[in-house]
């Protein structure tokens, strides 16, 4: 019975850290994806920033 017990804890903490582990790495791509983002657009700026100076 303790055994039977013990062995249920350690099942619902692993299922936990697993889900736990899942949404991290899903913050985590959504960071990047966002970090990539504004990239993007502060090279966007820039390029236009650029071709706005040569024009002038």
């Amino acid at each position: 019975m303790m055994m039977m017990m013990m062995m249920m804890m350690m099942m619902m903490i692993m299922m936990i850290m697993m889900i736990m582990m899942r949404m991290m790495m899903m913050m985590m791509m959504m960071m990047m994806m966002m970090m990539m983002m504004m990239m993007r657009m502060t090279m966007m700026m820039m390029m236009m920033m650029m071709m706005m100076m040569i024009r002038i």
